[in-house]
């Protein structure tokens, strides 16, 4: 069975309080301080659509509650030239054992033959999350064979003496040149530091038909003997969905879309799209932060697990 979720509401939207703040808050990614907050990673754009990281602190008790808001960007957008001078958003977060944060996130450059390139990077910071460096100026997942234009929305985590990511990649394009979208498959690697990974992922899961187009923004828990994922189901006739599958090793992947427990709304900020998902559970309950309508141009709303 999957889970089901009760939506607590919207939690926030970047309304052009800052000039790199205008719109948005995309891709959030909660991570919990441990004073009873929870900062919300999560990359605000700019009057140009440049996206830069920020965060929301929020009530571990009361998810929707906003506590503060980052005033400077957390992490800027790279240098000139750079996989990610075009834009950051926040991908995955993991606790180091001396208190590091250590970041994955998608790096945005632009493209001429195609519209953009999406790569991922790393940055650490040592004040929980208040500001990050990066650990290189280049990606640690960059462009391999079969991986062209894609590697990126990877979520990773500890898994013994390893490290496990699931993430996106892809080469191909759909539709025409100023319309395209990015078509790609959900993959997977394996890392012994996080650092260094392979060139070439394993499938885990193909887009089917002519109207997907990928699975991106992967969140993987672990239950029992069983792995549990979400992603986002992207489709060229309702762009993004929730989606939902289990794993016993987190390489074969069952789909169970159905089961994903949270759907769009009737009306609302979050009627057209649910996407880009994270979990994280804590002591009082287990929450889904989530994307609405046009990519987080609506902000991001929160949901709580009445049943996982």
């Amino acid at each position: 069975m999957g889970v089901t979720w009760q939506k607590l509401g919207r939690v926030y939207v970047a309304r052009g309080e800052r000039a790199w703040a205008q719109t948005h808050a995309y891709c959030p990614t909660p991570v919990a301080l441990g004073d009873g907050r929870v900062r919300v990673l999560c990359a605000f754009l700019d009057d140009q659509k440049v996206g830069r990281l920020g965060w929301v602190d929020v009530d571990e008790h009361d998810p929707t509650r906003v506590l503060a808001v980052a005033e400077r960007p957390a992490l800027d957008v790279g240098a000139p030239g750079a996989f990610d001078d075009s834009g950051v958003t926040p991908l995955s977060a993991v606790r180091l054992a001396d208190g590091t944060l250590r970041l994955y996130y998608a790096g945005w450059q632009l493209g001429t033959r195609v519209r953009y390139f999406l790569f991922t990077g790393v940055a650490e910071s040592t004040d929980g999350g208040e500001s990050f460096r990066r650990v290189s100026e280049a990606p640690v997942l960059d462009r391999s064979d079969g991986e062209l234009h894609v590697r990126t929305g990877g979520h990773v985590r500890r898994d013994g003496e390893r490290w496990r990511m699931w993430y996106a990649g892809g080469s191909d394009w759909v539709g025409s040149d100023a319309g395209a979208k990015p078509r790609y498959a959900l993959r997977h690697l394996a890392s012994d530091d996080g650092l260094r990974w392979g060139a070439h992922g394993e499938v885990c899961l193909e887009p089917e038909g002519d109207d997907e187009l990928g699975f991106g923004r992967p969140c993987v828990l672990a239950d029992g003997d069983r792995m549990r994922m979400w992603y986002s189901v992207r489709t060229l006739s309702k762009g993004y969905r929730l989606g939902y599958a289990e794993s016993a090793d987190g390489l074969a992947w069952e789909r169970r879309d159905g089961e994903a427990g949270l759907d769009v709304s009737a009306t609302g900020w979050d009627s057209e799209m649910a996407c880009l998902s994270c979990l994280l559970p804590t002591a009082h309950a287990t929450y889904l932060f989530y994307n609405g309508n046009n990519y987080g141009e609506t902000g991001f709303g929160v949901a709580v697990a009445e049943e996982l």
